[in-house]
């Protein structure tokens, strides 16, 4: 084994079922003149969120259940820069009990591959006490139209 990791081929859009337009902002450039690293975490919060609410029903202020961020990772192909605007595609890869990985991928404006892959895991809570919960049925329904 030679210690070299192999490069991954990046996703393409037909991988994602929902998509999403996020404008980057000037505040995401960082000193060399491309959105900071952290900042697509950000995105990946924002689509998944988006379509949570929308699709799910997710309450973010009131809701019994809400989602925490247990593991997130990005893999980055090549960069975007203030004022882009990103199509960040959703899919769901799997659903548990309590818990679901999404991935997303971000794409530059009319391009085919992904700028940048990620993952991210929810864990649903009951949020009065911080302990997992079975995925409420209309947050599960609006998840399995992205397997």
């Amino acid at each position: 084994m030679s210690g070299k990791k192999e490069r991954q081929t990046p996703s393409c859009r037909s991988d994602y079922r929902h998509f999403l337009a996020i404008p980057t902002r000037w505040m995401d450039n960082d000193i060399y003149g491309h959105v900071n690293n952290v900042v697509y975490y950000a995105y990946f919060d924002t689509v998944i969120n988006e379509y949570l609410i929308r699709e799910g029903g997710l309450d973010i202020h009131k809701g019994d259940v809400v989602g925490f961020a247990v593991e997130t990772g990005c893999r980055f192909y090549s960069s975007f820069s203030f004022p882009e605007v990103i199509e960040a595609g959703l899919a769901v890869a799997r659903i548990g009990r309590s818990s679901v990985t999404y991935r997303v991928g971000l794409f530059a404006e009319g391009r085919e591959q992904a700028g940048a892959d990620g993952h991210f895991v929810h864990v649903f809570v009951k949020r009065s006490e911080n302990q997992p919960v079975p995925i409420p049925e209309n947050l599960r329904l609006a998840m399995e139209k992205l397997l």
